[in-house]
């Protein structure tokens, strides 16, 4: 049963797209550098990532249709229509843990990216956190450090910096998905009907200020250079070699 599309689009506000929009600037923002040519691979997530820019043009590219603006394209990153050696920086933000094979994901990322280019990516944390929610949305799979700087080095590509994010937060993650696995064990799988967008864990107005505010503290943290040794979300920033 297919499940269309991102709820970022319609809840912009929730707190987690806003506290990753800080995050990832305040980890890989330095990266983008004077970048004339940008690409937004899973621009569905658009909302959260408002601060990547290009001095000449940025390119949003989805799946899904609904995010996208005249000049942006439609289309998959295991096969992105682009030429080789296009892009000063490709931005690839929860979307590697949804491409099967990962390695051609990524080997399309480092065929358009310039030598020198950067590639920046976020993927979500821990294969023991997995659960109905990851079906839902149609992961693949999700990481550790380790295990995402593989699988950029794998493509080619030099990893510059890799951290964990959502640190702070990660106790009421993890109590929250490690009770979420206990009662998917008496319960039949959960399904959603064709073409619902998954919907996001609800949180009262006084949590949603509070994890906001938490997530704070790792992006001050992360802007000093300091990475973090666990959270909810790997972070990667990589280049592209120079051609000798």
């Amino acid at each position: 049963m297919k499940v269309v599309g991102s709820p970022s689009i319609g809840q912009s506000e929730y707190w987690w797209y806003r506290a990753r929009a800080e995050l990832l600037e305040r980890a890989l923002g330095g990266f983008v550098g004077d970048a004339v040519l940008v690409l937004d691979i899973g621009s569905a997530d658009g909302p959260s990532v408002a601060w990547l820019a290009a001095k000449d043009r940025k390119i949003n590219l989805d799946l899904d249709p609904r995010g996208l603006k005249p000049g942006d394209v439609c289309g998959s990153a295991l096969a992105l229509p682009f030429g080789d050696d296009t892009f000063d920086v490709v931005a690839a933000f929860d979307v590697i843990e949804h491409c099967e094979p990962e390695a051609q994901a990524l080997a399309e990322v480092a065929r358009i990216l310039k030598p020198g280019g950067r590639f920046l990516m976020s993927v979500p944390a821990y294969e023991w956190a997995w659960t109905h929610f990851d079906v839902w949305n149609h992961h693949h799979r999700r990481y550790t450090r380790k295990r995402a700087v593989a699988a950029v080095e794998g493509s080619g590509l030099v990893v510059r910096r890799s951290t964990y994010a959502f640190a702070w937060t990660f106790p009421f993650f993890a109590a929250f998905r490690l009770r979420t696995r206990l009662q998917e064990r008496n319960r039949e799988a959960k399904y959603l009907e064709p073409e619902q967008v998954p919907p996001l864990p609800p949180v009262s107005s006084k949590t949603d200020r509070m994890l906001f505010a938490l997530s704070k503290r790792d992006g001050r943290r992360l802007a000093k250079g300091k990475d973090l040794p666990f959270g909810s979300s790997v972070l990667v920033a990589a280049e592209k070699p120079t051609k000798e």
